[in-house]
C-alpha cells in the first residue's frame, strides 16, 4: 500500500478558523498539503515535511483526522491527516507542484475543494476542539533480554533496534513541540528520549518498581505543558486508562498521544516507531 501524509492547516480563532487550500497544476485540483512518505520516514515526520515544502508553513500538529483511502495507479493509497496550527510562515513560493495557496473560511474552502473526502476532513475538523495540549506517553525502545543482562535491570541499555526506534521518535516529537521531558530512572527510558534533545526529568514514580496507581497518574496529570513521558510496558496501560478511560497497550518503542483540552482528554492516538 502506498502511504502519504498531510494536514489541514488552520490559523486565526479556533472557533472560526481559516484553512490553507493548495492548487496543484499537474492535476488542476484544490486540496490540502500532503505527499508520499520517504523510505523509512515516520508518518508524522512526513506530514511536517510535506506541509513545509508545499506551503512554507511551520506547524504544530493537533489531533489526527480520519485517513483517506483511494486507488492511485492501480494501487491502494492511504493518506494520514492531522489538524495543524500555524506557528511560523516563511512565505509561500509557487512552483511546479503547487502554484497557489489560499486561506479560506471553512465554508468557502468546502466549496472550492475538488474531492469529497477533503470536504469530509473539514467536517471532522469541527468535531472536537482545535486547541489542545499534547501529552506523549512513550514505551521505551527495545533493550535486549532482561534475563541475559548481568547487571541491575535499571542499567539495561537500548539495543540496536531500540536505538533506531529512539531516532525515529526524535523525528516525530517535533510535531508536538514537547517542552517537558520526563522519564523513568531506567537507562533504556532515558535513552529513548535523549535523541530529541533537552533536559530530561527523572521520576521514580514512572518506574516498574515504584509506580503507584494513584500517585503516578496524578504526577502526569499535573504536567499541563506539552510533555513527553517515557516509561514501561507494566506502567503505561494503567496510566493511560487512568488519564483517558481508554485501554491502550504499546509495543516497545511505540507511543500514545493524548490530546487534552482543559481537564478533558479528547482523543488518544497510538503510533509505532
Amino acid at each position: 500500500m502506498l502511504r502519504a501524509a498531510g494536514a489541514v492547516v488552520w490559523r486565526g480563532v479556533a472557533s472560526h478558523p481559516e484553512v490553507a487550500v493548495i492548487h496543484r497544476p499537474a492535476y488542476d485540483d484544490w486540496t490540502f498539503p500532503k505527499g508520499k512518505l520517504k523510505s523509512g520516514e515516520h508518518v508524522i515526520a512526513a506530514a511536517l515535511r510535506e506541509v513545509g515544502e508545499e506551503t512554507g508553513l511551520e506547524v504544530l500538529l493537533g489531533r489526527a483526522l480520519p485517513p483517506t483511502h483511494y486507488l492511485s495507479g492501480g494501487r491502494l493509497k492511504r493518506v494520514d491527516y492531522w489538524t495543524a496550527r500555524v506557528l511560523a510562515d516563511a512565505g509561500f513560493t509557487p512552483n511546479d507542484e503547487v502554484d497557489e495557496l489560499r486561506w479560506l473560511p471553512v465554508d468557502e474552502a468546502r466549496r472550492l475543494l475538488t474531492y469529497e473526502w477533503d470536504a469530509g476532513m473539514l467536517r471532522a475538523l469541527g468535531a472536537a476542539p482545535l486547541e489542545t495540549v499534547p501529552l506523549i506517553l512513550v514505551r521505551h525502545g527495545a533493550a535486549g533480554s532482561r534475563s541475559e543482562w548481568p547487571h541491575a535491570d535499571a542499567l539495561r541499555p537500548l539495543d540496536v533496534v531500540g536505538a533506531a526506534q529512539a531516532a525515529s521518535l526524535a523525528t516525530a516529537l517535533p510535531a508536538y513541540r514537547p517542552e517537558v521531558l520526563v522519564s523513568s530512572p531506567s537507562a533504556r527510558c532515558v535513552q529513548t528520549l535523549e535523541p530529541y534533545g533537552g533536559e530530561i526529568r527523572i521520576e521514580p514514580l514512572l518506574s516498574e518498581e515504584s509506580q503507584d496507581p494513584h500517585k503516578t497518574p496524578a504526577l502526569v496529570r499535573d504536567l499541563t505543558l506539552p510533555t513527553a513521558v517515557c516509561s514501561h510496558g507494566k506502567v503505561l496501560p494503567g496510566l493511560i486508562e487512568a488519564l483517558s478511560g481508554k485501554e491502550v497497550h504499546l509495543r516497545k518503542g511505540a507511543f500514545a498521544v493524548l490530546h487534552r483540552a482543559g481537564d478533558r482528554v479528547i482523543s488518544v492516538e497510538r503510533y509505532a516507531t
